[in-house]
């Protein structure tokens, strides 16, 4: 399926609102197609986020490295899912995080500003986004509540139970960091699991 096609069903689906063709070519003009081998990147840190991008094919991850060289994936990304650093891409700061095509990607992108003319053009989109922001909202904070308040076999199961295909798609070291955990740990709770 076409890239756009692939987007469209993702706004009528998200809003509940049928896209004209004028306004699918209003989506045409400002979006523009990205292709990124595996291994490269979306965003380094340091620069300034200048674009989100839609997952049309493929997968990424979004991190940062501390002092002592350590990576901490914030994000895993598939398929109709958005890549952004949020905070540099609406406030223009240099970015604190890497975000890596970890399969070839295929991506739509867009600037802040095309967003804009979005939200004044198109109500599909605005409903759409509205969606987004509230599934937004709800996964950070039960990311939070599961990162401060779930044991390590609790983050797991809970993985498990809302992204079961991230198994299937991300190596294990990196589904470790994703959970705030060693890769023995996670090694130890999968074997346990599996067990019982």
């Amino acid at each position: 399926m076409p890239a756009f096609d692939v987007f469209f069903d993702y706004v009528q689906n998200l809003s509940g609102i049928t896209l004209s063709d004028d306004e699918k070519l209003v989506f045409m003009a400002h979006m523009k197609p990205k292709k990124l081998r595996k291994r490269q990147y979306f965003l380094q840190e340091g620069d300034i986020c200048k674009y989100t991008g839609f997952v049309v094919k493929g997968s990424a991850r979004m991190f940062s490295v501390d002092e002592k060289g350590h990576e901490h994936i914030l994000k895993l990304s598939v398929e109709n899912w958005w890549l952004a650093d949020f905070e540099s891409y609406y406030h223009l700061t240099p970015s604190r995080y890497n975000i890596e095509a970890l399969e070839d990607l295929e991506l739509l992108q867009v600037t802040n500003a095309q967003v804009e003319q979005f939200f004044t053009s198109i109500p599909a989109f605005t409903a759409m986004q509205e969606v987004i922001k509230q599934n937004y909202a709800i996964a950070n904070q039960n990311r939070v509540q599961v990162a401060f308040g779930y044991t390590a076999e609790e983050r797991y199961a809970d993985l498990v139970s809302k992204y079961p295909h991230f198994l299937q798609r991300f190596p294990l070291n990196m589904i470790a960091s994703y959970l705030g955990l060693s890769p023995e740990t996670l090694s130890r709770i999968r074997k346990n699991t599996l067990k019982s």
